[in-house]
């Protein structure tokens, strides 16, 4: 047999060049476009429904969020495993399926029970998934360093959530750019409750009066000359002074009672969970590059560079 195999190979010399060329060719394109990554992905299909309900207490999460998410998604097909945690205001469930299992049809059947269990769920609650990824998809991390000090650590969170964020997640199979560190800046009411007391003014009405000072308003259209004038008013809180002229109510007097009247408003931090630091040298803003699951790591890096 081999000696038949030599001898046709011997006589056939240029079909054997040709399938060595073929073969090379193809052995060289493999090495070029096969996936590497520095730890395989083994893990398994997974969907994660992260919901937050502001303000509760993880027993009151487990009780009206947790345990309603978790069975309901006992009866999703493939599921092999639902675990529930709660946190502070956070409460996530991960939902396993069987091996094999298309990633993006699994997310599909979690969307449409969730979709069934919403109404069970409290008027606060607001649920997602997760992104398209796994526990090994976290491939790339970067900080936002300013070594002249004319930022502030929310100045580069600004920096970070409109305009890196937004630009990194167009780059082809990135899932999630994770914002850690920095500061969100907010406007923060501070509302003394003396003065609350002397105009005798509930804290509701104070944050009724505030949700509804900050909207914009459509009035249609009115024609004019044979054209059309759309009819808009501008009503969004943009500055301090916009807040501080929010009007509460009427004093006996007819004197308006305005925000800054029974408030202080200020801009400041929004309320933090961990901080992110680099070096020993002190905090910073950063982000995590989130991977989609089964694509090429060292493809995906060299693009976010």
């Amino acid at each position: 047999m081999i000696v038949a195999l030599i001898r046709w190979s011997v006589g056939n010399r240029f079909l054997v060049l040709l399938a060595s060329v073929a073969l090379a060719a193809f052995g060289l394109w493999a090495a070029q476009s096969t996936p590497l990554d520095a730890i395989p992905d083994l893990s398994d299909t997974q969907v994660i429904i992260r919901t937050t309900l502001p303000g509760q207490a993880p027993q009151i999460v487990e009780d009206q969020v947790t345990y309603p998410l978790t069975t309901t998604m006992l009866s999703v097909p493939g599921a092999k495993a639902v675990r529930g945690y709660s946190f502070f205001g956070d409460s996530f469930v991960y939902i396993l399926f069987e091996d094999g299992t298309d990633p993006y049809w699994a997310r599909s059947r979690v969307l449409e029970y969730l979709n069934q269990v919403q109404g069970r769920l409290p008027p606060a609650a607001r649920s997602s998934l997760g992104p398209d990824a796994t526990g090994v998809g976290w491939i790339y991390e970067y900080a936002l360093v300013d070594r002249s000090g004319r930022h502030s650590l929310a100045d580069l969170r600004a920096l970070q959530d409109w305009f890196l964020r937004f630009e990194l997640k167009t780059v082809p199979d990135v899932a999630e750019v994770a914002t850690v560190g920095g500061m969100v800046k907010q406007y923060q009411v501070v509302v003394d409750p003396e003065r609350l007391k002397a105009y005798n003014l509930p804290l509701a009405q104070v944050t009724d009066a505030i949700r509804a000072a900050n909207r914009d308003y459509g009035g249609s259209v009115l024609e004019l000359a044979e054209a059309e004038y759309m009819v808009r008013v501008k009503g969004y809180l943009r500055s301090l002074e916009d807040f501080r002229a929010i009007p509460l109510t009427v004093s006996e007097t007819g004197t308006p009672v305005r925000l800054a009247d029974v408030a202080r408003i200020q801009l400041g931090p929004e309320m933090r969970r961990g901080i992110a630091e680099l070096d020993g040298e002190g905090e910073v803003t950063g982000a995590i590059i989130v991977m989609r699951t089964g694509r090429n790591a060292l493809a995906t890096i060299d693009a976010v560079k």
